[in-house]
């Protein structure tokens, strides 16, 4: 026998399969991503649920409650709706919310829009001083502004087609131009964010063709902003719409209040019948609700777009 044929013969080495070593890791990434919706799941359920029980409870008769317990399951009625509507007057203050969100808002959008394109589109010493100036006023809390705004409107003289009182005081007015000030800055951060991430090379063919700059703002800038349009748009109905402080300081009669003082009308003197507030709470939230599902598409797109843009 030769020295090759006795040398001992070694097992050539196992290739090792490339998808056997990442078949654990993948396994345990699934596992994770379970996790995650499982814990995502058990907050929604938790988030959403004071939202249910309140609606269940709205359909609910208050004696029926009363003697089997909040935990049970019957009773329902329409009746809490109906109450709702007379007792907390809701025609009339859905008016006054409407009198009031329906201008604070356009003006809002319309002014921020104004300084996000002067902010992001013209180069000068103060432009991001001009930017901070506008954005300040959502770092101080509206309680720490509160005497000083009550002393400015109760000292400047408007018209008393302008005002009953004569002064900014107890005028639907005040309330707007308190919530244009207060959530402009806000509006114009975001939008002007957006309006950097718009190509130049469309300004420039704008300067070419002619256009000046109402021109580009108008005819350019404003129809590719929609979408963040709409996306602010929800957000300032819910914030403004939902507004009560302001309101409460700044108002001092009764028939101009805002749908949210009507659950104040809701409590009784001895007890509170918490299945008529819940479906009065549930009528104030129907129109955000409303607009949210109407602008859900263009909320949605407003959020996302420009993320990925370097």
């Amino acid at each position: 026998m030769t020295a090759a044929s006795e040398a001992p013969q070694t097992a050539a080495p196992r290739s090792r399969n490339p998808l056997s070593s990442r078949r654990p890791q993948g396994v345990g990434q699934q596992k994770g991503n379970r996790g995650i919706q499982i814990f995502l799941a058990v907050v929604a359920l938790i988030w959403i649920f004071p939202v249910g029980y309140a609606l269940l409870n709205s359909f609910r008769n208050y004696a029926y409650t009363a003697k089997h317990g909040y935990l049970s399951f019957g009773g329902f009625t329409l009746d809490n709706y109906r109450n709702a509507w007379q007792q907390a007057d809701f025609s009339h203050t859905m008016l006054n919310s409407a009198y009031i969100t329906i201008p604070a808002v356009l003006l809002t959008l319309f002014l921020s829009c104004c300084v996000a394109f002067v902010v992001s589109r013209f180069s000068f010493k103060f432009n991001l001083a001009l930017l901070g100036m506008f954005t300040a006023a959502n770092l101080l809390p509206p309680q720490a502004l509160l005497i000083p705004v009550y002393r400015m409107f109760r000292a400047i003289q408007v018209p008393f087609w302008f005002s009953d009182s004569g002064t900014l005081l107890n005028s639907y007015w005040g309330l707007i131009l308190v919530n244009v000030a207060f959530q402009t800055g806000f509006c114009a951060f975001v939008l002007s964010n957006y309006m950097k991430t718009l190509p130049r090379e469309l300004y420039e063919s704008a300067v070419v063709d002619g256009a000046g700059v109402l021109r580009q703002f108008f005819q350019l800038t404003l129809p590719l902003c929609r979408p963040p349009l709409a996306a602010l748009a929800t957000l300032e109905v819910t914030w403004i719409y939902n507004e009560f402080f302001w309101a409460t300081v700044l108002l001092q009669s009764g028939d101009k209040f805002p749908v949210t003082s009507s659950i104040n009308n809701l409590r009784g003197q001895f007890f509170t019948d918490n299945n008529l507030v819940a479906a009065g709470s549930v009528v104030i939230a129907l129109p955000t609700l409303i607009i949210f599902f109407v602008l859900q598409k263009q909320f949605v797109a407003g959020l996302t777009l420009g993320a990925t843009k370097g």
